[in-house]
């Protein structure tokens, strides 16, 4: 199913939106708490009781000033997750309403997640595809999260309680993600890896940033972008494309940005900043007499995107295979990526791309993980509200 995109100022939400993915682990580090207004029992799931391990929970009140976010409760020892205790399609996401609530490690936040998003990688990890890397089974999917600080370990510095706060919760993606992930109410998270969210966007605009902004900005650092340079960006409506375009021209100060994408994405990408939006159903890019300083090749035409880079100039594959001069690499998330980025997004130079599809509901993760594998979505793929 092909989403229908709508006129590109409405992929920018400056209203809030629900959004998140939770994932269950074996001892079930993490959890979320159940929001009091919502019930639900997704059609054909069931409950697999997956080493359910009594863990001992600090029952901590805390007032959640969120908007979007219930009022303070004592955070219960279970909550609801998605998980999956086999690698394999869709099918093998299980909903969960009895998994134990993550225990809390000094350097660590207990997050009652608000919303939260998926991204490519984490359609891969179901499927098994980095599991001589991959933590333990069972596991609660899901990266990206938004939501509120409800306990604070003992080392923690500078987060407390009702902090509303977003991040990538995998330092690294594919060495030893954790085995309880966003998708779930509550997820526990290291401090370094998270920044207070900005002030003017919602949470589910918030949830989808994490792990493609410090993607698109570790991308740029590493090809050497700087100030009055030129770049190509394809699959420039993607995810980290859509970042990739504003972080060049707002952040970094490119000379020009050309981007590919499908026909009826094409005014998105100017409207994010594109100078050049090149329609790669009707133009091989590859062919172009201008070549570019660096290429960022987000849909995995590696091959092509060194025939587009200038002599000297550096290709950063981010999927598919890679062909030399290429590179590809893995990002390591990063909080303070996030906080000196934070002035972009709170000033509207920078915006969050979200799907128009959604964002689903929690007790739609299946289907949305079923949408973002047609590799069609455009921006990101939220979940919210998560209860």
């Amino acid at each position: 199913m092909r989403a229908t995109l709508p006129k590109p100022h409405l992929q920018f939400f400056p209203s809030p939106l629900p959004l998140s993915f939770n994932k269950p682990s074996l001892a079930f580090p993490e959890t979320r708490r159940k929001s009091p207004s919502t019930t639900f029992t997704p059609k054909g799931t069931s409950s697999p009781s997956f080493g359910r391990v009594p863990l001992r929970v600090s029952a901590s009140s805390q007032a959640a000033s969120a908007t979007e976010t219930a009022k303070s409760t004592a955070v219960p020892s279970e909550m609801k997750a998605w998980i999956y205790g086999e690698y394999g399609g869709v099918d093998v996401l299980k909903f969960d309403e009895k998994v134990a609530v993550p225990e809390v490690k000094e350097d660590q936040v207990l997050i009652k997640v608000v919303a939260a998003a998926l991204n490519p990688v984490d359609a891969k990890r179901r499927q098994g595809k980095f599991k001589a890397t991959d933590s333990p089974l069972p596991t609660v999917p899901g990266y990206d999260v938004a939501g509120v600080v409800v306990k604070v370990g003992s080392q923690v510095k500078e987060l407390k309680e009702g902090d509303e706060v977003y991040g990538n919760i995998n330092e690294k993606a594919l060495e030893g993600p954790k085995q309880f992930g966003s998708l779930a109410e509550y997820t526990a998270v290291e401090e370094k890896l998270l920044a207070l969210k900005p002030k003017n966007l919602d949470f589910s605009q918030a949830a989808g940033l994490p792990l493609a902004i410090e993607t698109a900005y570790e991308a740029l650092e590493r090809t050497g972008f700087s100030a009055g340079k030129s770049i190509l960006v394809l699959n420039g409506a993607g995810g980290v494309g859509s970042l990739v375009i504003q972080l060049a021209k707002q952040v970094f100060g490119a000379s020009k940005v050309a981007a590919t994408s499908s026909t009826g994405k094409l005014e998105l990408l100017k409207s994010l900043g594109a100078d050049l939006a090149i329609d790669y159903t009707k133009e091989n890019f590859e062919d172009f007499p201008e070549k570019f300083d660096v290429v960022i090749d987000a849909v995995g035409q590696c091959d092509k995107a060194v025939k587009a880079v200038k002599e000297g100039g550096s290709v950063a594959a981010l999927t598919g295979a890679v062909t030399p001069p290429g590179f590809r690499f893995v990002v390591t998330s990063n909080g303070e990526v996030l906080k000196k980025l934070n002035p972009y997004l709170e000033s509207g130079k920078v915006k969050p791309v979200v799907d128009p599809k959604g964002p689903f509901p929690f007790a739609q993760v299946a289907e949305a993980f079923a949408y973002i594998e047609t590799n069609r979505a455009t921006g990101k793929v939220v979940i919210h509200p998560i209860p």
